[in-house]
């Protein structure tokens, strides 16, 4: 049923880092704002992936909100790179200051989203009620639907079953027990070093290899703090002029045109200090393949001097170019293997055969008293695809998307009007800085919204011209650099059934000033009350 109060100018589907900001931004232009929550916390990512170890990979000064001074000003982070507690704390405290949770429905998820096209109003169906809405806001993350793996017999595991996104809060003890964790992504990165330490034995089920770089992670130094803090203004601004939206991260020579040993000294400088940086460290890495592989080869180099035994360290080396896979930060991670507790079992050489109530079964059989399931997520499109989104002519978005998600600019959709995304396929999300993304976004859907209220424009859409256009650019970028040649979750090649396309747009300062000029021209690519 729709109640009196159930009508609103925006509904905004998520109360992560984005949906948070996006109500605060349009709260304050005096529209009436819901925020669905289908948990009964805020947080987003933060709130579900509670596993031992999770931790941000962006430097802390550069994972948080610039839209208010005395608020970047006030607060202080603990470390060099937040742990997930401490970022929870960060977006409660915002939360707190700007008052923002009284307009939240917690625990409540949504079902369905419908366009009416008599009155250009959404209707939001969630597991408790319906709401009418002008502009319909998802702000559900990119990496929010966990990618649950079909392995035969997993139903019949009668020990404790876990994933890394769907972690509990209470604390799990894994003192003396016989555990098992399948995948070697960011996620169980973090994990493994953190229950190593606890667990009679620790069974790795490798599907992929994954580079890693140390985080060097430590105390926040209070003099860097201070500096930054001195010019934070311009320090955010610098997110926006590198490729991949880390200011810290400014790497400009080319491998190709410098001496191997000036390069290997330098990369062994990056390897130290920069975490993810390393990737961005020479301007070719991502681009020149003979560039990658030296940087590649390095971080191989790395891992056989740190595992001790030599068939550990040669499976735990990816093959494929360095960055083509999400690169992951660690503490301790490749060091881990060197534990007697700690076994790597190649799941390309003996595939899991069948998880029984009390054992997995692969090159033998493995007692477990623990299953973790470190498998990632259906990224980019999963929280979008897993509900019904009903568009003009009650086109489900699923089925658009079938064949492979479209979208302009990741902002809007063809035939879904007056919808927007936060980082949605299209836009650089995963493959930047997501903070000083998300705000970019928020930002924009505010403004274009302001646009529309002062020029009296009620619907909003993405052409089909404009969308082809956009997604083809997408592509063409992709296929300059080395992230269209390995098999990954940016192209959706960790779900079986999932159409095979790139979805991130590549180069954060491109898409700046692709930004700057379609507003500019009064919102070039989209039209305007009247249909596509």
């Amino acid at each position: 049923m729709i109640g009196k109060d159930s009508k609103y100018d925006v509904v905004i589907v998520g109360a992560g880092v984005s949906g948070l900001f996006m109500f605060h931004k349009l709260r304050n232009m005096g529209l009436s704002v819901l925020v669905i929550e289908k948990s009964d916390e805020l947080g987003g990512t933060w709130n579900w992936n509670r596993y031992p170890g999770a931790r941000c990979d962006i430097p802390s000064l550069e994972y948080s909100y610039q839209f208010d001074e005395d608020l970047q000003q006030e607060w202080n982070w603990s470390e060099k790179y937040s742990a997930g507690p401490e970022i929870l704390e960060y977006l409660n405290h915002v939360a707190d200051r700007f008052d923002l949770k009284k307009d939240i429905n917690f625990e409540e998820e949504v079902v369905e989203a419908k366009f009416n096209e008599a009155n250009s109003q959404w209707s939001i169906k969630t597991s408790k009620q319906e709401y009418q809405t002008k502009f319909c806001i998802f702000a559900t993350g990119c990496l929010s639907v966990p990618n649950k793996p079909e392995i035969e017999g997993l139903e019949s595991f009668e020990g404790e079953l876990l994933h890394t996104a769907t972690w509990p809060r209470d604390e799990v003890d894994f003192t003396g027990k016989n555990v098992a964790i399948i995948g070697t992504g960011s996620s169980s990165i973090q994990t493994i070093p953190e229950i190593a330490k606890d667990v009679n034995n620790l069974y790795v089920f490798q599907r992929t290899p994954n580079y890693s770089i140390p985080s060097n992670n430590g105390p926040m130094d209070t003099e860097t703090e201070a500096k930054v803090k001195e010019r934070y203004a311009e320090f955010r601004k610098e997110n926006y002029l590198n490729g991949f939206g880390i200011a810290s991260d400014s790497g400009e020579a080319l491998i190709s045109e410098s001496d191997l040993e000036e390069v290997n000294s330098q990369l062994e400088e990056n390897w130290k200090k920069s975490g993810l940086g390393f990737f961005g460290g020479y301007g070719d890495i991502p681009v020149d393949v003979d560039a990658n592989e030296v940087a590649a080869n390095f971080v191989r180099n790395k891992i056989k001097e740190t595992v001790n035994d030599p068939e550990t360290a040669k499976k735990l080396c990816p093959e494929y170019h360095i960055g083509g896979k999400r690169l992951c930060v660690d503490t301790g991670y490749f060091e881990t293997f060197n534990r007697d507790n700690v076994h790597l079992i190649d799941l390309h050489a003996t595939p899991i055969e069948k998880v029984h109530s009390n054992a997995i079964e692969a090159d033998e059989t493995y007692e477990i008293d623990t299953l973790i399931l470190a498998t990632g997520f259906d990224a980019m499109t999963g929280a979008l695809t897993s509900l019904d989104i009903l568009g003009r002519n009650e086109i489900n978005l699923r089925d658009q998307w079938k064949e492979g998600a479209k979208s302009y600019l990741g902002l809007g959709v063809r035939n879904f009007p007056n919808l927007f995304t936060i980082t949605g396929p299209g836009s650089p999300s995963v493959l930047s800085n997501m903070m000083p993304s998300i705000e970019q976004h928020v930002n924009w859907i505010a403004d274009c919204i302001g646009w529309m209220l002062e020029n009296d424009k009620s619907v909003i859409e993405s052409t089909k011209i404009a969308e082809d256009e956009w997604m083809k650019l997408v592509n063409e970028i992709a296929d300059m650099t080395i992230f269209t040649s390995t098999k990954s979750w940016y192209n959706g090649s960790n779900i079986e059934d999932k159409a095979k396309a790139f979805l991130p747009f590549i180069g954060v300062p491109v898409y700046t000033e692709k930004l700057e000029e379609i507003t500019a021209d009064d919102y070039q690519g989209f039209i305007f009350d009247k249909s596509n």
